[in-house]
């Protein structure tokens, strides 16, 4: 039994990281989404033709911390926009538990 146990744990920790890799099958990349995603690359300074082995992977991940420091900052102007959108809307607020009594 002890056995069992140990072989269906060391199962799930060698099959983990191959399953989290994998990409639902419900929203698979187009075509124009990946060439999208090459084109903002490139933009934020990534040139796949100058690069090496020897600075591939900080070259890629360089660019791609100044793509998602962008995205950072497009996400909080959108979020202090909503913000400021819901703090300056006039509030129409009515008492509760007011009750209109006609005689």
């Amino acid at each position: 039994m002890k056995t069992l146990v140990c072989l269906m744990l060391s199962a799930g920790v060698l099959a983990g990281p191959s399953l989290s890799f994998a990409q639902s099958p419900s929203a698979p990349l187009t075509r124009a989404q990946v060439l999208a995603d090459l084109v903002r690359i490139e933009q934020a300074g990534y040139n796949p033709a100058m690069s090496n082995d020897s600075t591939y992977p900080s070259d890629i991940q360089a660019a791609e911390a100044k793509i998602a420091a962008q995205d950072n900052q497009q996400q909080a102007a959108a979020t202090l926009q909503v913000g400021s959108s819901q703090t300056s809307a006039p509030a129409s607020a009515s008492p509760a538990g007011s009750v209109v009594a006609s005689h």
